[in-house]
Order: C-alpha cells, then sequence, then structure tokens
C-alpha cells in the first residue's frame, strides 16, 4: 500500500521537500538555542528563543489556515519556503556579525510565523494529491519522515555545530528550504482558491471563525479535535516527566531526555507498517481507543523502575501508540471536513495542538510539586486513558457515520467513471468532485435545464431519462449514464436548450465551480470536448470557444 501511495509523483515530490526541510529545521534549533546561551549565558534567554518560535505559531495558526484555503495551496508552501529561505540568510549574517540575542529571536520569529501556513496547506492538499484510498498511508510515510527527523535533525545539528561555524547552519538551513521550495514548485496539482472573504463581507476575524465554527458545528470533527489535543497535551506532560524521571529515578542526568524522546520515535518506525491495515478497519474507534491506552499507560513504568532498558521499551511502546492515533485522526478528519474548508480547520486543529502541549508542559510541574513524582507520573498516566475511554461510545458512533459516507461516496465515484466524462481524471480528482455532488431524485416532465436561464451545475443522469429541446424542436433524447449541462459552464454563457425528465429519474448535480475546479486538475476526456462541441454546433450553428483538442496518437 505504501508503494501504491508512493507512486504518486506529487506526493513523492511534498515528502521530499517536507524531508528536506523539516532536516533543516530541526537542525537549526539546535544551533540557534546554542547561539543564544554562548551569547547570553543564560537559560532565560534560552528559553526566551524557544518561546520567540513557539508564541507566533500559536497566535498565527487559526490565520494561516485562511491564506492556504485564500490561495493556491502549492504557491504557499513555495512562498513560505522562500521567505523562510531568507529570513535564515539573515540569521547568518546576524550571527557572523555577532549580534546580540534579541535580533536573532526575532528574525527566529519571522521563520516560525513564516511557515505558520505550510502545515494547513499540507494537511489539505494532500487528499488531492492521493485521494481516499492512499490517504493513511500518504500521512504514515509523513509521521515515518518526522519521527526520522526527530531522531537525527538535532544530531545533524549538533554535528554541523562541531565541525563548521555556527553561521553556517544557518546558511545550509536557508539552502534546504530552496531546495524546499524548487521540490514543491514541480508538484502538478493545483488547488482551487476559495473566497474566504465571502464576497468582500467576511473580515479577517470572521474568515478564521469558519475553522473554529466547523470543528463546533460537526460531532465527528470535533471529536477528532479532541482526542489530537489530548495526545498533543501527553506529549507536552512527557516533555517535562522526561527529565525528572532521566535525573531522579534512571540516572541518566541531562541526555536521559533525548534518550526516551528516541524511544517513542522508535517506536513509530515499528508502528508505520501496520498503520495502513489499521486505517481500514471497519472498528476505527476501537483502535483509536487502544491507540489511545497504548499512548498513555506504559509511561507507569517510568515510576516503578530505575533501570533505563525498561523505561526505553515502554517508550517504544507508547510511540506506536502515538503514530496509530496521529495518522488515523488526521486521516480521519481530513476525509470528515469539507474541501473548501479544510485548510482553516487545520489551522485552528494547529494552534489547538500547540496549545495543548504548552498545557501540559505547564501543569506538570504543580502536579508534580504536589504529589510527588512518581504519583504524579501515574496519575498523569491514568487521566488521559481513562478520558480516551469515555470518549469511545461517540468515536463508535463517528465509526457508523463515516461507513456509510464512504459507501454513498464509492458508488459516485463509479457512476462518474462509467460516464467517461472524466476519463483523463485520477482518482482524487474523481473522488473530490464526487464529495461535492449532490443526489436528486425527479419526476417525469420535471424541467432540469431552462434555456437562457444562467448555467450553474453540471447533470449526470443515473437512472431514468430526458430529452434535449430548443424551441419545439426535439434535439436529442439522453438515457441513464448520458450527462448534459456542460455547455454553458465551458462556454461562460445561458443555457443553450431545454432539458426535461421523461421518466422518474434520480441525478448527480454538480455545482459549476466544483466542475471547473476539477477540469484545472483533469481536463475532460476528448470524446466528452467533442461531443460537446457537436451539441452546440446542432443548437449554435457556430462552432464554440473551448479550444478542439487533436486526437491522441497511439503508438
Amino acid at each position: 500500500m505504501y508503494r501504491s501511495a508512493l507512486a504518486h509523483r506529487d506526493l513523492r515530490l511534498l515528502l521530499t521537500a517536507m524531508l528536506v526541510s523539516m532536516a533543516g529545521s530541526w537542525a537549526y534549533n539546535v544551533a540557534l538555542l546554542t547561539v543564544v546561551y554562548e551569547r547570553t549565558e543564560s537559560l532565560a534567554w534560552v528559553g526566551a528563543a524557544t518561546l520567540g518560535r513557539f508564541i507566533p505559531q500559536l497566535l498565527f495558526s487559526p490565520y494561516a489556515g485562511v491564506v492556504a484555503d485564500r490561495f493556491e495551496r502549492v504557491r504557499v508552501m513555495v512562498s513560505c519556503d522562500l521567505i523562510a529561505a531568507a529570513s535564515q540568510a539573515a540569521l547568518a549574517v546576524l550571527v557572523l556579525a555577532e549580534a546580540p540575542a534579541a535580533p536573532l529571536i526575532a528574525v527566529a520569529a519571522v521563520t516560525a510565523i513564516a511557515m505558520t501556513p505550510y502545515e494547513p496547506a499540507v494537511a489539505a492538499v494532500t487528499p488531492q494529491l492521493v485521494g481516499e484510498e492512499h490517504l493513511a498511508a500518504a500521512n504514515s510515510i509523513r509521521g515515518v519522515i518526522e519521527n526520522v527527523v526527530q531522531v537525527a535533525g538535532p544530531a545533524l545539528g549538533a554535528l554541523m555545530l562541531f565541525l563548521v561555524p555556527a553561521w553556517t547552519v544557518f546558511a545550509l538551513d536557508g539552502v534546504s528550504y530552496v531546495i524546499s521550495a524548487l521540490v514543491v514548485s514541480r508538484i502538478s496539482m493545483r488547488s482551487r482558491p476559495v473566497d474566504v472573504t465571502e464576497g468582500g463581507a467576511a473580515g479577517p476575524l470572521r474568515q478564521m471563525a469558519v475553522g473554529l465554527r466547523e470543528i463546533a458545528r460537526s460531532r465527528a470533527v470535533g471529536l477528532l479535535v479532541a482526542l489530537s489535543v489530548l495526545a498533543s497535551m501527553v506529549y507536552g506532560i512527557d516533555t517535562v516527566l522526561f527529565v525528572g524521571a532521566s535525573e531522579e529515578r534512571l540516572g541518566l542526568g541531562p541526555d536521559g531526555f533525548g534518550v526516551l524522546m528516541t524511544g517513542l520515535a522508535v517506536g513509530g518506525l515499528l508502528a508505520a507498517a501496520a498503520v495502513n491495515r489499521l486505517a481500514g478497519s471497519s472498528r476505527l474507534a476501537a483502535v483509536l481507543t487502544l491507540a489511545m491506552l497504548l499512548y498513555c499507560l506504559p509511561n507507569i513504568v517510568l515510576a516503578f523502575t530505575e533501570s533505563p532498558a525498561p523505561a526505553v521499551a515502554a517508550q517504544v511502546a507508547r510511540g506506536a501508540g502515538t503514530l496509530i492515533v496521529d495518522v488515523l485522526a488526521m486521516t480521519a478528519l481530513q476525509r470528515a471536513v469539507a474541501p473548501d474548508v479544510t485548510a482553516r480547520v487545520f489551522g485552528v486543529f494547529w494552534a489547538l495542538i500547540v496549545g495543548a502541549i504548552a498545557l501540559g508542559a505547564l501543569v506538570t510541574p504543580p502536579v508534580v510539586g504536589l504529589l510527588g513524582l512518581d504519583a504524579a507520573i501515574v496519575v498523569l498516566a491514568i487521566a488521559p486513558a481513562l478520558l480516551s475511554l469515555a470518549a469511545y461510545p461517540a468515536l463508535a458512533r463517528m465509526d457508523r457515520a463515516s461507513a456509510g459516507r464512504t459507501a454513498l461516496l464509492r458508488t459516485r465515484v463509479a457512476v462518474l467513471e462509467a460516464t467517461g466524462l472524466f476519463a483523463a481524471a485520477p482518482r482524487p480528482v474523481l473522488e473530490r468532485l464526487a464529495g461535492e455532488t449532490r443526489e436528486i431524485a425527479v419526476s417525469s416532465g420535471t424541467v432540469l435545464i431552462r434555456e437562457g436561464d444562467p448555467a450553474d451545475a453540471l447533470y449526470v443522469l443515473k437512472t431514468g431519462s430526458v430529452e434535449v429541446l430548443s424551441g419545439a424542436r426535439r434535439l436529442a433524447a439522453l438515457p441513464a449514464g448520458s450527462w448534459f449541462g456542460e455547455l454553458g459552464l465551458l462556454e461562460g454563457i445561458p443555457r443553450t436548450a431545454t432539458v426535461v425528465t421523461t421518466t422518474k429519474s434520480t441525478l448527480l448535480r454538480i455545482e459549476g465551480e466544483a466542475f471547473l475546479g476539477a477540469l484545472t486538475a483533469a481536463p475532460l476526456a476528448s470524446s466528452a470536448l467533442e461531443g460537446a462541441r457537436a451539441r452546440y454546433i446542432a443548437v449554435r450553428g457556430h462552432e464554440p470557444a473551448f479550444p478542439r483538442r487533436e486526437p491522441e496518437v497511439v503508438a
């Protein structure tokens, strides 16, 4: 299944770009903290450097989703990379000039802001690249990359600082962003920008509120976001407990934090092979709940052992659980959200994730101070596990609703494929179009299209039959499997004929904007264009404006 997902050229390009830029970013993080400490000899300034990157992400993320919906997403990602590259070049100059810590932190904040739209854009664009069938595999591969980089990135940064001057690390990170931009620019798929201003009526706050409203409106979306937020809070708890456990119980000292984090990353790598099979399970609620228990409960081992080996083994198990939760929750969320609001939902989503990590890190020290380290480890493992169990009934209801939507989507895709209208369209385009399609049932004699009316939709006749009229003249009779309404959309003109059902019929109605948006990703088949051309000439008596496609030559 991973091989099938990687067969998508655009996905390979996206993942390659992410690997390059993530590796550079982790190396740069190490270099920034090291340089700030060397300049100030103050842990408070190191903390300020962390907050200088963290707070802008938290505050800007909701609007970053607006940006990723408003503009074409490949261009958004390229722009993010190039702005980040410029800011890294500025950092290299400042470090070379031995500038104080404050301007370094300010420029690092620019990098953080510049890259904030990247994640919502990736989350929204991935379903367009691979479709429903390979979405979980694509997210799993992305999770593997993140785990690899989490282990290798800091080590790469430390090695580079040992081998070359610090300013070189920032310069090379800038180069990594440029390489990422070049790779992303080669993605052939293009998204359809959304009018987030709603015709100029919606200001920035209302635009951002769309993502929050979507999360609140849909029980399934809200539940998936809540589960991911809970997992992220556990991660924030880990950042504090790992330090305490390493110092007080395991005897690993400062290096213990990295050892335990490596265990989590290794667990994620080992679980990657199973994630895609689990994503196909009809009992996603049970899988997600068990994965959350696997992520939370093994941490109790830290309260009862002084040996590093079982502690690391527990983190490996937890790493498997967190990868399963991350991949399956994100995949389900991408499937549940409408394409025109996906980036805005994920903009809010990432803000909540970052906030949850911070909250976990903030609440843990008081809990440890109140209960002691060992009791705090146990309580902070059991509490989120109990919350996960409490969510199971709602997750099970979501499972049932998702199964119905998947079956409906599969049926609509089959109807679209059978028409031959989009013979050149890849599966993801058909799935996206099917998701934006509305099925209607009408009686005999219903006027579906009236000559002279504005063209607003394309129709695919699923069952029944229709006749096409121009004035009193009968132009054609169309059986099930036919389509009509594309002429006005392609030409941007009023309807050229009237279409009336002759029997009880069921149709798929595809809004004009969705139809034209699909054409940006996959043109109509030659036979469809020629059929549309012939019908246009029969009604209008002259050639249409849409271009003739030369017949394909088969060698």
